[in-house]
């Protein structure tokens, strides 16, 4: 059975941006949905080259730099 998707993610954004999401996933022929989707998917790929996925545990707090 393929992967079906069962959370919900509850955002409050000002009418304009929701407006131009609307119309960035019109033009790309997506849902809403999956236009939210995407786009985290790509930060998320974008920052996991800045961010290390998996810090080295070094057993002490990380000290201020």
């Amino acid at each position: 059975m393929a992967d079906r998707k069962t959370a919900t993610l509850m955002l409050r954004l000002s009418p304009a941006i929701k407006e131009d999401l609307r119309a960035l996933a019109a033009r790309e022929r997506r849902s809403l949905s999956n236009m939210v989707e995407v786009m985290a998917l790509d930060y998320s790929r974008r920052w996991e080259e800045v961010v290390p996925e998996d810090p080295p545990a070094t057993g002490q707090p990380p000290s201020a730099a």
